[in-house]
């Protein structure tokens, strides 16, 4: 007498009751409300695989405390730098100089914590982590999603702790609560698009050292090459044109009007447009790199 174990996924599957087509035959189209069911279906079965990749990422944040806590003291040398030793050098009209200097160290942070994407990414292609999550039935755009999902976790966390490193050293928000927080959500959207870049290079990497290495001469020039630690017009003519049109800047001079002096339409919208552009570029290049070598 023998027995039949069933393993199921939970996930919906095709009826044994239905008869296979005859082979060469035509198959009928799926009447719309199957289509509309199977869509919900796939929707519903991606954002719960996604939700488990992060929250997986999420503890093994947890389980590495230590990352969290130098990945935070870099931003804060920052902070105290230039808020002490050269803000007594640099005059930005119509700010104080760690007015304008915030949101500038807001966004450098994000930027150069957006490299943890491409370099987790690359650790886990070289621990075959990810072979692993193809032969799982889940959804291909899960891993990408929950990882950047978790680093966007992660930088709420970094930004809070800013945000109480700029106030302890006299940083204040001159355009109210809601103002301020519509700047955290246009730092925060940035840091999600450009963790999604930082992906596809993680994506293109050997290992985590390639992937760093390949970052940071990206992020570096755009980040200091900007607006975030000194006023646009004490640079060189021939650099100003790329500072001011270049993303870290936009979103830069975005955070700092809805952060520090009042928001203006025309720099919010800006920003707003780079971070759905970089999301329209590198998440179906990141989702399809993925799928290439996975």
């Amino acid at each position: 007498m023998t027995s039949t174990t069933t393993w199921t996924t939970g996930r919906p599957a095709d009826s044994g009751d239905q008869k296979s087509p005859t082979p060469g035959a035509p198959v009928p189209p799926a009447p719309k409300g199957h289509r509309l069911a199977g869509l919900k279906d796939r929707l519903y079965w991606g954002v719960s695989d996604a939700l488990a990749v992060t929250q997986r990422n999420l503890i093994a944040y947890t389980r590495i405390p230590e990352m969290m806590v130098f990945s935070s003291i870099q931003p804060i040398m920052f902070v105290l730098l230039f808020r002490y030793v050269l803000g007594g050098a640099i005059h930005p009209v119509g700010y104080t100089y760690v007015g304008y200097l915030m949101p500038g160290i807001f966004v450098q942070t994000v930027c150069f914590g957006a490299m943890s994407t491409g370099i987790g990414l690359a650790e886990d292609l070289g621990k075959g982590l990810v072979e692993r999550f193809r032969s799982l039935p889940m959804a291909r755009s899960a891993v990408l999603a929950g990882r950047t999902t978790a680093d966007l976790c992660r930088n709420v966390f970094v930004v809070l702790l800013m945000t109480v490193v700029g106030v302890a050293v006299g940083f204040r928000s001159g355009t109210g609560f809601f103002s301020f927080m519509a700047g955290v959500f246009i730092l925060l959207a940035f840091a999600y698009a450009l963790s999604w870049g930082s992906a596809l290079i993680g994506l293109s990497a050997r290992n985590a050292e390639t992937a760093q290495a390949m970052a940071f001469p990206l992020l570096f020039p755009l980040t200091f090459a900007s607006s975030a630690f000194a006023p646009v017009s004490s640079m060189p003519g021939w650099l100003q044109a790329f500072v001011r049109n270049q993303p870290v800047t936009v979103v830069i001079d975005a955070c700092r009007h809805l952060m520090v002096v009042g928001p203006q339409p025309g720099s919010t919208w800006k920003a707003l447009a780079w971070i759905v552009g970089m999301l329209a570029v590198f998440g179906p290049l990141a989702v399809r790199k993925y799928r290439r070598i996975a």
